[in-house]
Protein backbone atom coordinates (compact mmCIF):
# COMPACT_ATOMS: atom_id res chain seq x y z
CA UNK A 1 0.00 0.00 0.00
CA UNK A 2 1.31 3.39 -1.14
CA UNK A 3 1.94 5.80 1.67
CA UNK A 4 -0.91 8.01 0.64
CA UNK A 5 -3.10 5.54 0.98
CA UNK A 6 -2.42 4.97 4.39
CA UNK A 7 -2.62 8.20 4.97
CA UNK A 8 -5.91 8.77 3.35
CA UNK A 9 -7.02 5.65 5.01
CA UNK A 10 -6.28 7.38 8.72
CA UNK A 11 -9.44 8.56 10.40
CA UNK A 12 -7.69 11.71 12.34
CA UNK A 13 -11.36 12.82 13.04
CA UNK A 14 -12.71 9.58 14.26
CA UNK A 15 -9.35 9.62 16.98
CA UNK A 16 -10.25 13.10 17.80
CA UNK A 17 -14.24 11.76 19.41
CA UNK A 18 -12.00 9.12 21.09
CA UNK A 19 -9.34 10.73 23.00
CA UNK A 20 -11.43 14.52 23.64
CA UNK A 21 -12.82 14.13 27.63
CA UNK A 22 -9.70 11.73 28.74
CA UNK A 23 -6.75 12.47 27.15
CA UNK A 24 -5.29 15.93 28.68
CA UNK A 25 -4.51 18.85 26.22
CA UNK A 26 -1.28 19.76 27.03
CA UNK A 27 -0.24 22.69 26.99
CA UNK A 28 2.96 24.43 24.43
CA UNK A 29 5.45 25.95 26.59
CA UNK A 30 7.29 29.09 24.95
CA UNK A 31 11.06 28.62 25.89
CA UNK A 32 13.18 31.58 25.97
CA UNK A 33 16.22 29.43 27.01
CA UNK A 34 15.92 27.39 23.84
CA UNK A 35 14.92 30.33 21.83
CA UNK A 36 18.17 32.27 22.84
CA UNK A 37 20.57 29.04 21.53
CA UNK A 38 18.55 28.85 18.26
CA UNK A 39 18.06 32.15 17.19
CA UNK A 40 14.22 31.74 16.62
CA UNK A 41 11.42 30.55 18.69
CA UNK A 42 11.14 27.35 20.30
CA UNK A 43 8.23 25.97 22.40
CA UNK A 44 7.75 22.51 24.55
CA UNK A 45 4.38 20.50 23.86
CA UNK A 46 4.33 19.27 26.90
CA UNK A 47 3.03 15.65 26.57
CA UNK A 48 4.93 14.57 29.84
CA UNK A 49 2.13 16.08 31.48
CA UNK A 50 -0.57 13.65 29.73
CA UNK A 51 -2.87 11.68 32.07
CA UNK A 52 -0.41 8.14 31.78
CA UNK A 53 2.93 10.38 31.71
CA UNK A 54 3.51 10.36 28.00
CA UNK A 55 1.49 11.20 24.56
CA UNK A 56 0.88 6.99 24.15
CA UNK A 57 -3.06 7.36 25.59
CA UNK A 58 -3.71 8.90 22.99
CA UNK A 59 -3.34 6.63 20.51
CA UNK A 60 -4.26 3.26 22.98
CA UNK A 61 -7.68 5.45 22.86
CA UNK A 62 -8.40 5.32 19.55
CA UNK A 63 -7.26 1.96 19.04
CA UNK A 64 -10.00 0.92 21.78
CA UNK A 65 -12.70 3.10 20.47
CA UNK A 66 -12.24 1.73 17.32
CA UNK A 67 -12.03 -2.21 18.51
CA UNK A 68 -15.61 -1.64 19.72
CA UNK A 69 -17.05 -4.83 20.87
CA UNK A 70 -13.75 -6.42 19.97
CA UNK A 71 -12.33 -5.16 22.98
CA UNK A 72 -14.64 -7.58 24.88
CA UNK A 73 -12.37 -10.22 24.96
CA UNK A 74 -9.14 -8.30 26.59
CA UNK A 75 -6.46 -6.52 25.17
CA UNK A 76 -2.73 -7.73 24.88
CA UNK A 77 0.32 -5.52 24.19
CA UNK A 78 4.07 -5.43 24.62
CA UNK A 79 5.94 -2.40 25.14
CA UNK A 80 9.27 -0.71 27.25
CA UNK A 81 6.52 1.11 29.52
CA UNK A 82 4.85 3.75 28.32
CA UNK A 83 2.37 2.58 25.98
CA UNK A 84 1.59 -0.61 28.70
CA UNK A 85 0.41 1.88 30.98
CA UNK A 86 -1.66 3.44 28.27
CA UNK A 87 -3.24 0.37 27.22
CA UNK A 88 -3.81 -0.53 30.86
CA UNK A 89 -5.51 2.99 31.38
CA UNK A 90 -7.67 2.33 28.41
CA UNK A 91 -8.53 -1.39 29.58
CA UNK A 92 -9.30 0.17 32.36
CA UNK A 93 -11.84 2.39 31.38
CA UNK A 94 -13.42 0.02 29.24
CA UNK A 95 -13.96 -2.67 31.85
CA UNK A 96 -11.96 -5.03 29.73
CA UNK A 97 -9.06 -7.49 30.90
CA UNK A 98 -5.28 -6.54 29.72
CA UNK A 99 -2.09 -8.18 29.79
CA UNK A 100 1.38 -6.84 29.01
CA UNK A 101 4.75 -7.96 27.80
CA UNK A 102 7.08 -6.52 28.84
CA UNK A 103 11.01 -7.03 27.87
CA UNK A 104 12.91 -8.13 31.11
CA UNK A 105 14.84 -5.57 32.20
CA UNK A 106 11.81 -3.03 31.79
CA UNK A 107 12.10 -0.02 34.10
CA UNK A 108 10.42 -1.31 37.60
CA UNK A 109 8.61 1.99 38.31
CA UNK A 110 6.81 1.58 34.75
CA UNK A 111 6.24 -1.73 35.53
CA UNK A 112 4.91 -0.77 39.42
CA UNK A 113 3.00 1.44 37.38
CA UNK A 114 1.02 -0.86 34.50
CA UNK A 115 0.14 -3.18 37.69
CA UNK A 116 -1.32 -0.41 39.61
CA UNK A 117 -4.13 0.14 36.74
CA UNK A 118 -5.03 -3.28 36.79
CA UNK A 119 -3.43 -5.09 34.35
CA UNK A 120 -1.22 -8.51 34.19
CA UNK A 121 2.06 -8.32 33.72
CA UNK A 122 4.84 -10.19 32.11
CA UNK A 123 8.25 -9.84 31.76
CA UNK A 124 9.75 -11.62 29.27
CA UNK A 125 12.02 -11.06 26.26
CA UNK A 126 15.47 -8.99 25.97
CA UNK A 127 13.72 -6.62 23.74
CA UNK A 128 10.41 -4.42 22.90
CA UNK A 129 10.44 -6.52 19.53
CA UNK A 130 10.76 -10.12 21.55
CA UNK A 131 7.71 -8.90 23.67
CA UNK A 132 5.97 -7.98 20.93
CA UNK A 133 6.27 -11.32 19.46
CA UNK A 134 5.29 -13.19 23.01
CA UNK A 135 2.12 -10.47 22.91
CA UNK A 136 1.09 -11.66 19.23
CA UNK A 137 1.04 -15.13 20.01
CA UNK A 138 -0.88 -14.56 23.45
CA UNK A 139 -3.70 -13.00 21.14
CA UNK A 140 -3.70 -15.92 18.69
CA UNK A 141 -4.34 -18.39 21.32
CA UNK A 142 -6.66 -16.20 23.65
CA UNK A 143 -8.87 -14.11 21.30
CA UNK A 144 -7.84 -10.70 23.06
CA UNK A 145 -7.60 -7.98 20.99
CA UNK A 146 -3.23 -7.10 20.02
CA UNK A 147 -2.70 -2.93 20.35
CA UNK A 148 0.54 -2.74 18.91
CA UNK A 149 2.66 0.01 19.71
CA UNK A 150 3.04 1.94 16.87
CA UNK A 151 2.54 -0.12 13.18
CA UNK A 152 -1.40 0.58 13.94
CA UNK A 153 -3.18 2.64 11.82
CA UNK A 154 -5.85 3.28 14.60
CA UNK A 155 -2.90 3.87 16.61
CA UNK A 156 -1.16 6.28 14.27
CA UNK A 157 -4.65 7.97 14.49
CA UNK A 158 -4.61 8.50 17.88
CA UNK A 159 -1.05 10.34 17.95
CA UNK A 160 -2.19 12.39 14.76
CA UNK A 161 -4.44 14.46 17.35
CA UNK A 162 -1.44 15.73 19.09
CA UNK A 163 -0.51 17.39 15.97
CA UNK A 164 -3.71 18.48 15.21
CA UNK A 165 -3.41 20.71 18.80
CA UNK A 166 -0.36 21.72 17.51
CA UNK A 167 -1.59 23.83 14.71
CA UNK A 168 -4.68 25.11 16.49
CA UNK A 169 -2.08 26.42 19.36
CA UNK A 170 0.63 27.58 17.20
CA UNK A 171 -0.52 29.66 14.41
CA UNK A 172 3.41 30.58 13.10
CA UNK A 173 4.18 26.81 13.56
CA UNK A 174 7.38 26.24 11.11
CA UNK A 175 9.26 23.44 12.37
CA UNK A 176 8.41 20.11 14.71
CA UNK A 177 11.11 17.95 15.95
CA UNK A 178 10.03 14.94 17.99
CA UNK A 179 11.22 11.42 19.08
CA UNK A 180 11.14 8.26 16.71
CA UNK A 181 11.03 5.11 17.84
CA UNK A 182 8.02 2.69 16.14
CA UNK A 183 7.58 5.73 14.19
CA UNK A 184 3.53 5.87 15.38
CA UNK A 185 4.25 9.58 17.10
CA UNK A 186 6.04 11.11 13.67
CA UNK A 187 3.53 9.20 11.63
CA UNK A 188 0.17 10.68 13.43
CA UNK A 189 1.95 14.23 13.39
CA UNK A 190 2.75 14.15 9.66
CA UNK A 191 -0.38 13.16 8.39
CA UNK A 192 -1.88 15.62 10.84
CA UNK A 193 0.66 18.36 9.09
CA UNK A 194 0.10 16.85 5.67
CA UNK A 195 -4.20 16.91 5.42
CA UNK A 196 -3.74 20.69 6.69
CA UNK A 197 -1.02 20.89 3.90
CA UNK A 198 0.90 23.09 6.35
CA UNK A 199 4.26 24.30 5.52
CA UNK A 200 5.89 22.47 8.62
CA UNK A 201 9.09 21.09 8.33
CA UNK A 202 9.05 17.42 10.31
CA UNK A 203 12.30 16.49 12.13
CA UNK A 204 12.78 13.24 13.65
CA UNK A 205 15.51 12.10 16.45
CA UNK A 206 16.74 8.79 17.62
CA UNK A 207 19.41 7.51 20.09
CA UNK A 208 22.51 6.77 18.51
CA UNK A 209 22.89 3.53 20.55
CA UNK A 210 19.37 2.47 18.52
CA UNK A 211 18.52 4.20 15.06
CA UNK A 212 16.92 1.90 12.58
CA UNK A 213 15.20 4.92 10.63
CA UNK A 214 18.90 6.59 10.04
CA UNK A 215 19.75 3.07 8.50
CA UNK A 216 17.08 2.69 6.65
CA UNK A 217 16.18 5.70 4.96
CA UNK A 218 19.36 6.66 4.34
CA UNK A 219 19.65 2.81 2.58
CA UNK A 220 16.52 3.69 0.48
CA UNK A 221 14.90 0.43 2.19
CA UNK A 222 11.55 -0.01 0.51
CA UNK A 223 10.57 -2.73 3.79
CA UNK A 224 10.99 -2.56 7.27
CA UNK A 225 11.31 -6.76 7.42
CA UNK A 226 15.31 -7.55 6.51
CA UNK A 227 15.94 -4.27 8.27
CA UNK A 228 17.27 -4.65 12.33
CA UNK A 229 20.49 -2.81 13.14
CA UNK A 230 22.23 -3.68 16.40
CA UNK A 231 21.36 -2.03 19.40
CA UNK A 232 23.26 -0.40 22.55
CA UNK A 233 22.23 0.39 26.16
CA UNK A 234 20.45 3.39 26.02
CA UNK A 235 18.39 5.93 28.51
CA UNK A 236 15.89 6.35 26.21
CA UNK A 237 14.76 2.68 26.45
CA UNK A 238 11.06 4.36 25.35
CA UNK A 239 12.31 4.59 21.71
CA UNK A 240 14.84 1.93 21.45
CA UNK A 241 13.10 -0.30 18.91
CA UNK A 242 15.35 -2.01 16.36
CA UNK A 243 13.46 -2.58 13.23
CA UNK A 244 11.31 0.26 11.61
CA UNK A 245 7.44 -0.27 11.46
CA UNK A 246 5.57 -1.76 8.24
CA UNK A 247 3.31 1.04 8.34
CA UNK A 248 5.51 3.76 9.69
CA UNK A 249 8.44 3.31 7.34
CA UNK A 250 6.48 4.30 4.30
CA UNK A 251 5.07 6.91 6.21
CA UNK A 252 7.60 8.29 7.42
CA UNK A 253 9.64 8.60 3.98
CA UNK A 254 6.83 10.77 2.36
CA UNK A 255 6.37 12.84 5.75
CA UNK A 256 9.98 13.15 7.59
CA UNK A 257 12.50 16.74 6.20
CA UNK A 258 15.41 14.73 8.20
CA UNK A 259 16.26 12.42 11.09
CA UNK A 260 18.59 12.86 13.63
CA UNK A 261 20.66 10.85 16.25
CA UNK A 262 21.54 12.72 19.43
CA UNK A 263 24.14 10.81 21.65
CA UNK A 264 23.41 9.58 25.69
CA UNK A 265 25.22 12.50 26.61
CA UNK A 266 23.40 15.05 24.90
CA UNK A 267 20.30 12.86 25.87
CA UNK A 268 21.42 13.33 29.84
CA UNK A 269 21.73 16.94 29.62
CA UNK A 270 18.45 17.71 28.12
CA UNK A 271 16.75 15.74 31.03
CA UNK A 272 18.53 18.05 33.39
CA UNK A 273 17.74 20.63 30.67
CA UNK A 274 14.15 20.12 31.07
CA UNK A 275 14.08 20.10 34.98
CA UNK A 276 16.45 23.57 35.39
CA UNK A 277 15.21 25.87 32.89
CA UNK A 278 11.35 24.18 31.77
CA UNK A 279 10.49 22.84 35.30
CA UNK A 280 9.46 19.36 33.73
CA UNK A 281 10.56 16.11 34.17
CA UNK A 282 11.46 14.34 30.96
CA UNK A 283 12.20 10.22 30.47
CA UNK A 284 15.35 9.89 27.84
CA UNK A 285 12.96 9.00 25.08
CA UNK A 286 11.53 12.21 25.93
CA UNK A 287 14.56 14.30 26.13
CA UNK A 288 15.49 13.48 22.95
CA UNK A 289 13.97 16.55 21.02
CA UNK A 290 15.67 19.13 22.95
CA UNK A 291 18.79 17.27 22.96
CA UNK A 292 18.35 17.83 19.41
CA UNK A 293 18.11 21.17 19.72
CA UNK A 294 21.09 21.94 21.89
CA UNK A 295 23.68 20.55 19.89
CA UNK A 296 23.61 22.99 17.29
CA UNK A 297 22.79 21.36 14.38
CA UNK A 298 19.23 23.12 13.37
CA UNK A 299 19.10 26.16 11.53
CA UNK A 300 16.99 28.87 12.61
CA UNK A 301 13.85 29.58 11.13
CA UNK A 302 11.12 32.08 9.91
CA UNK A 303 8.30 31.38 12.82
CA UNK A 304 7.92 28.64 15.70
CA UNK A 305 9.89 25.47 15.91
CA UNK A 306 7.58 23.01 19.01
CA UNK A 307 10.41 20.03 20.09
CA UNK A 308 7.97 17.59 21.50
CA UNK A 309 8.70 16.45 25.64
CA UNK A 310 6.83 12.95 24.34
CA UNK A 311 7.25 11.12 28.06
CA UNK A 312 7.82 12.26 31.53
CA UNK A 313 8.01 8.29 33.08
CA UNK A 314 11.76 8.29 34.16
CA UNK A 315 13.24 6.22 36.95
CA UNK A 316 13.51 8.50 39.73
CA UNK A 317 17.04 6.98 40.61
CA UNK A 318 17.94 8.01 37.34
CA UNK A 319 17.04 11.47 37.42
CA UNK A 320 18.68 12.46 40.82
CA UNK A 321 22.00 10.36 39.50
CA UNK A 322 21.76 13.09 36.17
CA UNK A 323 21.10 16.03 38.53
CA UNK A 324 24.24 15.46 40.64
CA UNK A 325 26.02 14.91 38.15
CA UNK A 326 25.11 18.01 36.86
CA UNK A 327 26.28 19.74 40.14
CA UNK A 328 29.57 17.98 40.08
CA UNK A 329 30.08 19.03 36.54
CA UNK A 330 29.16 22.98 37.37
CA UNK A 331 31.51 22.81 40.77
CA UNK A 332 28.14 23.02 42.60
CA UNK A 333 28.87 19.50 44.44
CA UNK A 334 32.52 18.68 45.40
CA UNK A 335 34.10 15.69 47.82
CA UNK A 336 37.93 16.28 48.86
CA UNK A 337 39.83 14.26 51.01
CA UNK A 338 42.16 15.52 54.11
CA UNK A 339 43.57 14.36 56.64
CA UNK A 340 42.96 15.47 61.05
CA UNK A 341 44.49 15.17 64.20
CA UNK A 342 43.22 12.19 66.01
CA UNK A 343 42.11 13.67 68.69
CA UNK A 344 38.62 15.25 70.52
CA UNK A 345 38.28 18.26 68.26
CA UNK A 346 40.60 17.68 65.01
CA UNK A 347 37.40 17.06 63.30
CA UNK A 348 35.77 20.27 64.81
CA UNK A 349 38.27 22.26 63.82
CA UNK A 350 37.62 21.18 60.01
CA UNK A 351 34.28 21.22 59.74
CA UNK A 352 34.65 25.20 61.74
CA UNK A 353 36.14 25.83 58.72
CA UNK A 354 34.01 24.67 56.26
CA UNK A 355 31.00 26.62 57.90
CA UNK A 356 32.88 29.26 57.88
CA UNK A 357 33.32 29.36 54.05
CA UNK A 358 29.56 28.97 53.79
CA UNK A 359 30.07 25.51 52.17
CA UNK A 360 27.33 23.25 52.88
CA UNK A 361 27.71 19.76 54.20
CA UNK A 362 26.24 16.77 52.66
CA UNK A 363 28.12 13.81 53.95
CA UNK A 364 31.33 12.84 55.87
CA UNK A 365 33.08 9.57 56.38
CA UNK A 366 36.14 8.76 58.87
CA UNK A 367 38.67 7.04 56.31
CA UNK A 368 41.19 4.74 58.28
CA UNK A 369 41.94 2.35 55.58
CA UNK A 370 43.81 1.73 52.72
CA UNK A 371 45.18 5.67 53.14
CA UNK A 372 48.84 6.35 54.54
CA UNK A 373 48.40 8.19 57.97
CA UNK A 374 50.26 9.17 60.76
CA UNK A 375 49.65 7.12 63.99
CA UNK A 376 47.92 10.43 65.43
CA UNK A 377 45.94 11.04 62.49
CA UNK A 378 42.45 9.75 60.63
CA UNK A 379 41.31 10.46 56.90
CA UNK A 380 38.01 12.60 56.68
CA UNK A 381 35.73 12.57 53.10
CA UNK A 382 33.62 14.98 52.75
CA UNK A 383 30.69 15.64 49.99
CA UNK A 384 29.86 19.45 50.14
CA UNK A 385 27.64 21.75 48.08
CA UNK A 386 29.27 25.00 46.78
CA UNK A 387 28.01 27.78 44.89
CA UNK A 388 30.17 27.49 42.06
CA UNK A 389 33.88 26.77 40.86
CA UNK A 390 35.25 30.45 42.33
CA UNK A 391 33.52 29.38 46.01
CA UNK A 392 34.95 25.53 45.29
CA UNK A 393 38.56 27.34 44.68
CA UNK A 394 37.86 29.68 47.71
CA UNK A 395 37.22 26.83 50.00
CA UNK A 396 39.77 24.65 49.02
CA UNK A 397 42.44 28.21 49.38
CA UNK A 398 40.92 28.54 52.75
CA UNK A 399 41.26 24.94 54.15
CA UNK A 400 44.95 25.00 52.57
CA UNK A 401 45.88 27.96 53.98
CA UNK A 402 44.72 26.45 57.26
CA UNK A 403 47.24 23.86 57.11
CA UNK A 404 45.31 21.16 55.54
CA UNK A 405 46.46 18.60 52.88
CA UNK A 406 43.46 18.87 50.38
CA UNK A 407 42.85 16.00 47.55
CA UNK A 408 39.84 16.56 45.38
CA UNK A 409 38.26 13.37 43.92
Amino acid sequence: MLAAELIAATDVDAARVAVRGVAARTPTLASAKLSEGLGSAVALKAECLQLTGSFKLRGALSKVAALGEGAAAGLVTASAGNHARAVAQAARMRGVGCEVFMPSDAPVSKVTAVQALGARVQLAGASVEEALELASERARTSGAALVHPFDDLDVIAGQATLGQELLEDVPDLARVVLPVGGGGLASGVGIALWRACADVQLIGVQAQACAPYVAALRQGATSAAPLQVASGATIADGIAIKRPGELTLPLLRELLHDVRTVSEEQIADAMVFLVEHAKLVAEGAGAVAVAALRDGGLPPIDGTTVALVSGGNVDSGLLAALLLRRETEEGRRVRIFTRVPDRPGGLAELLALVAGARANLVSIEHVREAVPLHVRETGVELTLQTRGRAHTDELLATLRGAGYEVVVG
